[in-house]
């Protein structure tokens, strides 16, 4: 994957480049770290985060690593939450105009960003940066200048702009000006590298292209893939209900990271590991996914929560025995929703809930569809759950 590199490139660099889907340009980023080197300063490598949405998951873990990378060879990493962006709205590979959030809804998801960044990355070594201190500051003349810098022309050579605009579907003027705005905040933080995924490549360009306009160096734009969710198609979303978040409990985490196809659970290596790639595929496809489900809790949860999901998992599917595994009830009055939050089979009431509702949950094979429904199991009666595609196993009451 990537762009080949250079011969002269140090081992230590190539960690940098590893998974990178592109870099622009290669050369000034090799330049810009020999300099650095010499002169014994840090580059500056910003990332921005939209928090159009409370939990970060493992699409955005890629970026996370990416500069948690860059910090353990001494450079400077901002983690730019777009508050102001936010409530734009990024149109990157959207087909209408997104649905704008209000400043209440942005602040409360920046809040949760800032505390769950630091499962990766290193606090002593990171700077968060909200776009809104200089976006809010900025005039009407100001905002105005900013837009003359580009034209309609440029802007609509972005795909998913040309492609609703040929198919005269609506684009909102504030649209525009996503991408400029992304772009002034390289010029505000004076941005040695800025990373993004591969959907932001023009938006990163357009930093580039703003900062010589600006009279500054210009920045070396790297992106990484877009990593496919839990479907094995689409990109990793929460729009589309196929994510890994950061904040799922161990046990869920461990078992969606299990349900995944074996060629997917390679990409998430290269992506999301420093593993070597030689060494996992030697190894079997069932215990590679097992290191890898065990990789991803531990960096989220650390290694003894990762143990337990794995001690876990390996009783729910019963790969430590022949039969389905065996679970006594001795609350009979108890709702479904409750337990099966309780046993760790969803990770809330509101995630059971949507369980029930979605006939994931079957009893001796009917789907349960009551979500006020108790368990009401006699004594000495045993029924056979289903909970999703992952887990199996016998109720019996006491």
């Amino acid at each position: 994957m990537g762009e080949k590199l250079p011969t002269e490139v140090p081992d230590a660099w190539q960690i940098l480049f590893r998974g990178a889907m592109e870099i622009i340009q290669k050369a000034e980023l090799v330049e810009k770290l020999e300099k650095s080197k010499s002169e014994n300063k840090p580059l500056r490598i910003k990332a921005g985060f939209d928090p159009t949405a409370p939990d970060l998951h493992l699409g955005h873990m890629v970026l996370l690593r990416k500069m948690r990378q860059f910090q353990n060879l001494g450079h400077e990493v901002i983690f730019l939450i777009g508050d102001f962006t936010g409530m734009i709205g990024d149109p990157s590979g959207r087909s209408e105009t997104r649905r704008p959030l209000t400043r209440e809804q942005v602040l409360e998801n920046a809040e949760t960003y800032k505390t769950q960044v630091f499962q990766v990355l290193d606090p002593e070594k990171t700077t968060i940066r909200f776009n809104s201190e200089w976006m809010s500051a900025m005039t009407s003349e100001g905002l105005i200048k900013l837009a003359s810098q580009y034209t309609v022309a440029r802007i609509l050579e972005r795909d998913d702009f040309q492609k609703r605009y040929q198919s005269s579907l609506p684009i909102s003027i504030h649209e525009f000006l996503y991408p400029l705005i992304q772009g002034y905040d390289s010029v505000a933080l004076r941005a040695d590298v800025e990373l993004g995924g591969t959907d932001q490549k023009f938006n990163l360009l357009v930093g580039r292209e703003l900062q010589k306009i600006y009279g500054q160096p210009q920045q070396v734009v790297m992106t990484m893939p877009l990593i496919e969710g839990t479907d094995g198609e689409r990109k990793m979303s929460k729009s589309f209900n196929n994510y890994i978040a950061l904040q799922d409990p161990p046990v869920d985490m461990f078992g969606k990271i299990m349900s995944i196809r074996d060629e997917l659970m390679y990409r998430y290596y290269e992506l999301l590991t420093d593993e070597h790639m030689n060494v996992i595929r030697r190894m079997h496809p069932m215990d590679a996914k097992l290191k890898l489900a065990a990789l991803l809790v531990a960096q989220s949860h650390g290694f003894q929560s990762a143990q337990e999901a794995r001690d876990r998992f390996d009783v729910t599917v019963g790969r430590k025995s022949n039969s389905i595994p065996e679970i006594e009830l001795n609350d009979p009055s108890k709702k479904w929703i409750d337990w099966l939050y309780e046993q760790g089979w969803a990770s809330s009431k509101s995630d059971a809930r949507r369980l029930i509702q979605q006939g994931a949950v079957e009893l001796n094979g009917e789907k349960m569809l009551d979500t006020k429904g108790q368990i009401g199991l006699q004594s000495g009666q045993r029924c056979d759950l289903k909970v999703g595609k992952k887990f199996r196993f016998m109720i019996k009451r006491a």
